[in-house]
């Protein structure tokens, strides 16, 4: 049995970065808000600063397959419970550059974006307003154009000055690391202890992430976000031309219908992909929003790669913000440098890290156990030092996100990632590893090592764009075929650039917010 709930203004699917930005702008223009969240309920009150802990935020649904020789690492991406993946994001909010918007015109690779810079441009000075981000626009050399941060710097602690002069001794460069962290108190939130525990999701509430910011601001204005609902389907009109609401699970099991005006789809980038899939009708054989057949296409995750080293300084490595101290990106807007390469990567400099846990320092050294562990560890707890790689990776028709023939408790299909390496994204983060190693030894290393090749944040699969035959949406998120669906967050990027996505994911969806404001049904 179905149960039928009332029908509201807006209802939004997920309360991450994307869908927490829509509630609060239609709930702030007195439109009725409901979101819908898979995952459990929780407040800052429920946060605990642990490594055990900060695992209960990664993704917690229905399993997703995945293939390829570069997986996406959705269980590791995704979010789970209020707050989205933004309850365990690190804060780190650089920019896209403005040469990230054009790269098939300019380059030939992946696709262009529907929009330019300049038009994104005044929502990240918004967001970053709203939110409070510390920096240094200035030492920031290579950042695009844009207002100056609202507040200074975090502090740099041991390992990030060795690194530091490891880079200028290269004559290289370094600035301040972009966070959505407070270095003051900012708009009734405090300022950061700086003890490493940001994807534990920041108790004090010191970390810019959905709980402390637009959700909240939405929840003040009258949003209802209810936990622990699964949507299962989304629900068009007989013609197929609205959405006319969806249905979900609660946590008994019990189906539930409920209905809106509009829908806007925020489950973060496979989650939304999958839905519209699984959505298929006899108006839309091929899945919602899917007349061009491009729903999952174009799968995206940035290359990454972790460099450590061991210094007779020390470091203090736990110390700090887990997303890093400095950043580095000075190839950045050069993405043909490299012969045989192509794209963009930047250095996140002096992450802070504990010494176990799901990134901690034992971890990265599984060659050293038994009676050698214990003096590794009380060296490196001391004398660590570490850097990471986001590299560009190149938007490519045949990495998406399918349906499996298996399906979830509820019967609805799994998800399948498919994700590979193209050569000239393998050929750019063997150039950036050398890079990363030399620094290392500028800086002094005694002992340096690297972790393996992973996807940090996932992008695509509902990309954006002018012409309806090759996108998914336009450039606000709205649907080419269905004008009251929305789609949200970064699977809309058609490109990844090289920089943390979570800063774009704001300024699109306050920039498609406003739109869907203005052009309400």
């Amino acid at each position: 049995m179905v149960t039928v709930r009332d029908k509201v203004d807006l209802l939004v699917v997920g309360s991450g970065a994307a869908g927490s930005v829509f509630a609060a702008e239609a709930s702030a223009a007195g439109k009725q808000v409901v979101l819908l969240e898979a995952g459990p309920a929780r407040t800052p009150d429920h946060l605990v600063s642990s490594q055990l802990w900060a695992r209960r935020h990664k993704w917690g649904g229905a399993h997703v397959e995945e293939e390829g020789d570069h997986r996406v690492g959705h269980n590791f991406n995704a979010g789970w419970g209020t707050g989205g993946s933004t309850m365990h994001h690190y804060g780190v909010w650089p920019r896209l550059h403005e040469n990230d918007f054009q790269t098939f015109t300019q380059y030939g690779q992946g696709l262009d974006w529907p929009l330019q810079y300049a038009e994104l441009r005044p929502y990240y000075d918004r967001i970053q307003g709203t939110v409070g981000l510390s920096g240094d626009a200035i030492q920031e050399r290579w950042r695009p154009p844009g207002d100056a941060y609202p507040m200074p710097p975090v502090p740099v602690f041991g390992q990030g000055r060795l690194l530091a002069e490891g880079f200028s001794r290269l004559d290289m460069h370094t600035a301040p690391l972009p966070l959505a962290i407070n270095t003051i108190p900012y708009r009734g939130r405090p300022a950061c202890l700086y003890d490493g525990w940001c994807d534990a999701g920041c108790p004090i509430g010191a970390l810019g992430n959905a709980q402390t910011v637009f959700l909240a601001e939405a929840m003040q204005s009258g949003a209802v976000v209810r936990n622990e609902a699964t949507v299962t389907r989304l629900l068009t009109s007989t013609d197929g031309k609205r959405i006319e609401g969806v249905e979900y699970r609660s946590a008994d099991g019990s189906a539930h219908r409920l209905y809106a005006e509009v829908v806007v789809l925020a489950a973060f980038t496979v989650q939304n992909a999958r839905l519209l899939l699984a959505s298929a009708n006899s108006r839309h054989p091929r899945g919602l929003a899917n007349s061009s057949g491009l729903v999952g296409r174009y799968l995206m995750t940035h290359p990454t790669v972790s460099l450590y080293g061991l210094f007779d300084a020390e470091t203090q490595p736990a110390l700090g913000p887990t997303g890093g101290q400095l950043i580095n990106q000075d190839g950045y807007d050069n993405k043909l440098a490299v012969k045989d390469a192509y794209g963009s990567f930047q250095w996140i400099i002096a992450n802070a890290v504990k010494p176990n846990g799901l990134l901690g320092i034992a971890n990265n050294r599984p060659d050293i156990y038994g009676s050698q562990l214990k003096p590794f560890l009380q060296r490196a707890v001391k004398h660590l030092g570490v850097m990471t790689l986001v590299a560009e990776d190149i938007a490519l028709r045949e990495n998406r996100v399918e349906l499996s023939s298996k399906r979830d408790v509820f019967g609805v299909p799994l998800a399948r990632a498919v994700h590979n390496q193209g050569k000239p994204s393998a050929a750019l983060v063997a150039h950036a590893v050398q890079q990363g190693k030399a620094v290392l030894d500028a800086a002094g290393a005694r002992e340096q090592w690297r972790g393996p090749q992973a996807g940090m944040h996932i992008m695509g699969g509902t990309v954006m764009g002018v012409d309806p035959a090759g996108s998914v949406t336009n450039s606000y998120g709205q649907s080419h075929d269905i004008d009251n669906l929305y789609i949200a967050g970064p699977g809309l990027f058609p490109g990844s650039g090289a920089v943390n996505p979570t800063f774009t994911v704001h300024a699109l969806a306050l920039r498609a917010a406003e739109q869907m404001l203005r052009n309400w049904p």
